[in-house]
C-alpha cells in the first residue's frame, strides 16, 4: 500500500482502522462523521473522537470543538483514539492511543480555549491574487 495524499484520505484510513478495532472487540460501530454527532465513531456505549495524524503526534496538542470538550465532560463512554502514522498507508504500520476516564479529563482540566474564524479562499480567487506586495 503507498502513501496516503491529502489530509481526508488520511481521516478516511483512520476512522476505518478504528471501525476494524471496534469490531474486533465485539461492538458494532458505525462512521457518524456526517450525522451531526459529538464524535466520528458511534460504537455502543462508546462515542469516539477519532484524531488521525500522518506521523506522530507526539509533543502536539489535539484539537477539540467545544461540543466534544461538553460531550467529554458529560458523557463517561466518551473516548479520543489518536490514530498515528497514517499517511505510510500501511494499517499495519499505524498506533492508536485511546484517552478516556481520568487521564481524558486531566488533559481537558488544561484545555485553553481559542477562538478563530476560519476564512475560505476559493481556488479561483486564489489563482486569481497577484504575487508580491
Amino acid at each position: 500500500m503507498g502513501e496516503l495524499v491529502g489530509n481526508r484520505a488520511v481521516e478516511d484510513a483512520a476512522i476505518g482502522y478504528v471501525l476494524k478495532l471496534e469490531r474486533d472487540a465485539g461492538r458494532a460501530p458505525s462512521d457518524s462523521r456526517y450525522r451531526g454527532a459529538p464524535g466520528d465513531v458511534d460504537s455502543p456505549p462508546r462515542v469516539i473522537e477519532v484524531k488521525a495524524f500522518g506521523e506522530s503526534c507526539r509533543g502536539y496538542g489535539l484539537l477539540l470543538e467545544p461540543r466534544q470538550i461538553d460531550e467529554a465532560r458529560h458523557n463517561a463512554n466518551f473516548y479520543v483514539y489518536v490514530v498515528e502514522n497514517v499517511r505510510q498507508g500501511n494499517p499495519a504500520r499505524f498506533t492508536v492511543k485511546v484517552l478516556h476516564g481520568q487521564r481524558l479529563h486531566r488533559m481537558l482540566d488544561r484545555a485553553v480555549e481559542h477562538r478563530y474564524y476560519e476564512v475560505p479562499w476559493p481556488v479561483a480567487d486564489y489563482d486569481a491574487t497577484p504575487p508580491g506586495l
